[in-house]
């Protein structure tokens, strides 16, 4: 079994890139995955594992290879570990994964699908919380309008907490994605503050999509107009916003809701 020692060597060298620069994660096609957890959702979720990289002071070799069965394994010492690993409770172990795509036309929907819209999303934490939200009400897709992120940063890996690959995600410009739910039949109800009426006097039990924007400028004028219809959250404190991983578990649970989960 091949082991590495040193932060200077090629490979690590690469994977350092992988970690920071998403114009590598493209070029490769491939990111990191830290923890045994994640690396087991990834597998599940069907990522293709090309290579385990473990330390055996935290992580044994056979606990590496139950992990990723299969796997080319490499044994790494504690400097290459920690000049990897994105956070400190990784569990010793690593994975070199290959990206997937994130075309809408790769999505597979049920005939009654529920999906989340988020456009322009920009901070990892909440892109994570959405997913996190999604995986929890087991939506059809996640799709991110005009994406500002990297979705395979390591930021928003950990912040989903393996929830980036339990969901089917797509990414698309507005258009292509107001295009693809009008050619699929599937009404979209975007919440705004602007035309808008309460959100819980809506049917959502046909397909449907929820559409987000950002706390600071919420949605562009694109899906306003065009939407089924927009809807809002009643506020009655002195804000006008709330967290949009918040707005969206709202909307979302509503619709499970009405449609008796």
């Amino acid at each position: 079994m091949k082991q590495i020692t040193s932060i200077q060597n090629p490979f690590i060298k690469s994977l350092v890139l992988l970690q920071e620069k998403a114009k590598n994660r493209k070029q490769t096609g491939t990111f990191l995955v830290e923890g045994k957890r994640e690396i087991t959702i990834a597998l599940k979720g069907g990522y293709e594992i090309e290579t385990v990289l473990f330390y055996p002071e935290i992580c044994s070799e056979n606990e590496a290879k139950k992990t990723a069965p299969n796997t080319a394994l490499i044994e790494i010492n504690k400097d290459v570990f920690q000049k990897l690993a994105y956070r400190d409770t990784t569990e010793g172990i690593l994975a070199v994964a290959k990206t997937k795509s994130m075309s809408l036309t790769d999505l597979k929907l049920s005939k009654n699908p529920l999906i989340l819209i988020a456009e322009a999303p920009e901070k990892p934490g909440n892109i994570g919380a959405l997913l996190r939200t999604a995986d929890a009400a087991n939506l059809d897709a996640v799709i991110i309008a005009n994406p500002k992120s990297d979705l395979y940063n390591p930021n928003i890996v950990r912040s989903s907490v393996g929830c980036l690959f339990t969901n089917q995600i797509a990414t698309g410009t507005t258009a292509q994605i107001i295009a693809f739910l009008q050619e699929k039949k599937i009404d979209f109800y975007c919440a705004t503050l602007q035309n808008s009426t309460s959100y819980h006097t809506q049917d959502y039990t046909t397909p449907t999509a929820l559409v987000v924007g950002t706390e600071a400028t919420g949605l562009t004028q694109e899906w306003r107009d065009a939407a089924t219809q927009n809807i809002i959250i009643p506020m009655q404190g002195e804000i006008d916003s709330m967290n949009v991983s918040v707005a969206a578990a709202i909307l979302i649970f509503e619709a499970k809701r009405q449609r008796g989960f």
